[in-house]
């Protein structure tokens, strides 16, 4: 069975129709060619399909598209571009919190989504905060000192000094 959903995605207004089973994943994949976040665990565990709906961070193969009738949802999409990179981005490259990109785009959607709620967070805080996502390539050192320092930049804070 099939239903028609309208939502915001990235500030753009969609009207789709979908099947009432299909995951918001598959929905922005697949119809709206938003590849950002990924299909990892399917299941709740690794965070690589992490989107914000209506500003909170959560895992978009767990969540129907139904769901998301008449909702706001950004993916990593919707942040910055090339030239004009959201402070999270500009981070996560200056700092080497990127290596293979696979979670990339679900850290930096976290990210955003603790950012959102607690702009100074503490390093527990943002420890807290990425604890759902799994990354195999890159210590979680380099992620949190990003963090930390997108929030400032996103503050208008000077740079807070990165751990050893």
């Amino acid at each position: 069975m099939n239903q028609t959903i309208s939502l915001r995605v990235n500030g753009l207004p969609e009207t789709h129709e979908v099947p009432a089973n299909q995951t918001l994943l598959q929905f922005l994949r697949e119809t709206l060619d938003l590849t950002g976040a990924k299909e990892g665990c399917n299941e709740g565990e690794c965070g690589a399909c992490l989107v914000l709906l209506d500003g909170r961070a959560v895992n978009a193969c767990l969540t129907l598209a139904v769901e998301a009738d008449g909702r706001e949802v950004t993916t990593i999409e919707g942040l910055g571009h090339a030239g004009d990179l959201h402070p999270l981005q500009a981070a996560f490259l200056k700092h080497a919190a990127v290596q293979c990109g696979f979670c990339t785009p679900g850290m930096i959607i976290a990210a955003l989504g603790l950012l959102r709620d607690n702009p100074d967070p503490s390093e527990e805080d943002v420890r807290w905060a990425m604890s759902g996502n799994l990354c195999r390539c890159t210590g979680y050192r380099q992620i949190i000192d990003a963090v930390q320092e997108a929030a400032a930049a996103m503050r208008g804070d000077p740079a807070p000094e990165a751990a050893p």
